[in-house]
């Protein structure tokens, strides 16, 4: 059974991989590109049309307005894109701005970066398979009703092939990403023909998401303009996970990261105008991606194909934090502000917990919220936009330090070791002015998306801070306590005291009494009495086997196995306040899982009890089962 166990988990997972070959799981430009940039290049399969939901409260006359607001988004995104090149020069030890806010801002805007990055991690998931499955049920609305249960399905997937490995993921994930980049730029150039050939025609029959209810405001343009900035999601993620990246680390990490933008600004523009020359409109039931492809394409092959592509990337667009959750929150934890787990890795080097948290929680999303893209996007954006201010603003920090330092000079910081840049000046003027870009964008998206969920976020990120300082204080607390530091904690014997709880005498119980009689110490054997009849039946059997050998027998009048036994412990600590005081217990250890629910499993439930008393241990003397074949228990009858 333990084999046919393991087997499964080789098939589902590969097999086990030893701490060595973790260089040899690095990533080359090409796979980091499908694994790190997803997020990025899949925003463009929903930017536009989040812009177009907005100006519809306005009225179809103003959808115009999309291209000035793609165009001031692209500018944000090449600001946004210099800045993080310098990012990840400075810090190749990755971390994006966590790393940078802690080392030049302080721990609390360290916890506030990394508190908004884990939860637009979150959020990308539940939104880009959420959007991903809208694309599908576009080509296929007989499957709308089923879309929450389809968006979990993926995430499951999602999950196991992460868990197989980085390496595994950006080879199964490199063919769709680039599919998707095929289909979208043939789409485009394709379009842009036909375009300027006078042989692209409007597209008819869409159902408008909502009439004009308001009148054209800046407010209303502020709106727009921050649901666009989604398109910007995921251009940080490369600072974060430069580690993954094969040597040099840092200059791939920034090659990629300028192939990523230059692609994402051209499809984001290029969507953006065919979406205008096509008269797209905002709808329920149909993308503005489906549209332009059927304007495009018409109902044949290659509009399949590219409603394929674009479910295919939006899928992939989760990997990507799929591939920073992980890193993000193992970097908490190393430094003591999530639980300590998180920084464990699995049988195939991943950071396995981190995995399986972030597909718990983004599947509660989806769940929640009924896999609707419209519904999550208010609560998306935020937080990336708060990490990018305090990235940007760290990096300002870091130049001015940089500044008073002297050529050739070198001070070692967390993550990076800081050296004099002739240039600092000029590096410290475009954090600054991405800085403050950022910071505008995360404020007027936090006011105009504050009624439709936004909020949400608002508390929970000062929430989720209060939440790992907490944590950070427990483990400063516990390493107080355990340091041997400041008080006089002799090495050496102390008494012991040995119980063996016996329920019933078989040869479970008998091997328990066998261990405790092989520790060459005194023992006495307890049984705690919750029925008269088994109680007086192992008596008998007590005295038959174990002739002069007491047995204390504790009576349990409201039927409870632990309270007597922590009352006998209780006195003994009494008599002896300086000894150890040893529990044995006899348990049976079955083949399969449902086999041990069948029993008592009571090992825990004593632990649990004894948690609090100082000096007590416990030790379970397992007695395994195997099971005989039919055959051989017939051959002994």
């Amino acid at each position: 059974m333990a084999t046919s166990r393991q087997s499964f988990s080789q098939i589902l997972l590969g097999r086990p991989l030893e701490t060595a070959a973790a260089p040899h799981q690095a990533i080359g430009k090409i796979p980091a590109l499908a694994v790190f940039a997803s997020d990025a290049l899949s925003s463009v399969a929903y930017a536009t049309e989040e812009i177009l939901v907005i100006l519809a409260l306005a009225g179809a006359a103003y959808f115009h307005l999309s291209i000035p607001i793609a165009l001031g988004i692209s500018l944000l995104l090449i600001v946004l894109t210099t800045s993080y090149r310098q990012t990840i020069f400075a810090y190749p030890g990755g971390g994006g701005a966590y790393i940078v806010a802690r080392d030049n801002l302080g721990e609390l805007p360290a916890q506030t970066a990394g508190a908004a990055l884990l939860t637009d991690y979150i959020l990308t998931v539940a939104v880009s398979i959420s959007s991903g499955v809208a694309q599908i049920t576009s080509a296929f609305p007989t499957l709308y009703p089923y879309r929450v249960e389809i968006a979990v399905g993926l995430i499951v997937f999602m999950t196991i092939v992460n868990l197989r490995g980085v390496k595994e993921s950006s080879t199964a994930f490199a063919v769709p990403t680039y599919f998707f980049l095929g289909m979208a730029l043939l789409l485009l150039i394709v379009g842009a023909f036909r375009w300027v050939t006078g042989t692209l025609e409007p597209i008819t029959g869409v159902e408008m998401v909502a009439n004009a209810v308001s009148p054209l405001t800046l407010f209303l343009v502020l709106r727009a303009f921050s649901s666009g900035c989604t398109a910007l999601t995921g251009v940080e993620a490369i600072s974060n996970g430069i580690t993954a990246f094969k040597e040099p680390r840092s200059r791939n990490a920034a090659n990629t990261m300028l192939a990523m933008s230059g692609i994402l600004m051209t499809l984001f523009i290029g969507i953006t105008l065919l979406a205008r020359a096509v008269h797209a409109q905002p709808s329920e039931v149909e993308t503005v991606i489906s549209q332009i492809g059927r304007a495009v394409y018409g109902n044949g092959t290659f509009y399949l194909l590219t409603l394929i592509s674009t479910t295919l990337i939006l899928i992939m667009a989760a990997n990507t934090s799929f591939a920073d959750f992980p890193r993000l929150a193992a970097l908490h934890a190393g430094d003591g502000f999530l639980p300590r787990q998180l920084t464990f890795r699995g049988s195939r080097l991943v950071f396995s917990w981190g995995v399986v948290m972030l597909a718990g929680i983004a599947s509660l999303l989806v769940i929640l919220f009924q896999a609707s893209v419209s519904a999550l996007i208010p609560l998306y954006a935020i937080g990336v936009f708060l990490s990018f201010t305090l990235s940007q603003s760290g990096m300002v920090v870091r130049w001015h330090k940089v500044s008073r330092m002297q050529p050739g000079e070198e001070v070692e910081v967390h993550g990076s070791i800081m050296r004099y840049d002739p240039q600092w000046r000029w590096k410290q003027i475009v954090n600054g002015i991405g800085a403050i870009m950022t910071f505008v964008v995360m404020i007027v998206f936090a006011v105009t998306k504050f009624r439709d969920g936004a909020w949400i976020v608002i508390v929970l990120t000062p929430s989720l801070v209060w939440f790992f300082f907490r944590i950070h204080h427990h483990y400063k607390a516990v390493a107080a306590d355990l340091s041997l530091a400041g008080e006089n904690r002799m090495i050496g014997a102390r008494p012991l005291r040995t119980i063996v709880l016996i329920d019933n005498l078989h040869a479970a119980s008998i091997r328990a009494i066998n261990f405790a009689m092989s520790l060459g110490q005194p023992w006495t054997a307890v049984h705690v009495s919750i029925d008269s009849d088994r109680t007086a039946d192992l008596e008998r059997k007590w005295a038959m086997r174990m002739g002069e050998t007491p047995l204390v027998v504790l009576a349990s009048p409201y039927r409870s196995l632990t309270e007597p036994l922590i009352t006998y412990v209780q006195e003994i600590r009494q008599e002896a306040p300086d000894a150890y005081i040893h529990v044995i217990l006899g348990g049976l250890t079955t083949e399969s899982f449902w086999q041990q629910g069948l029993h008592r499993n009571s090992t825990m439930v004593f632990r649990m009890a004894f948690r609090h008393l100082e000096g007590v241990a416990i030790t379970n003397v397992p007695y395994q089962l195997h099971h005989l074949p039919h055959a051989m228990v017939a051959d002994r009858h």
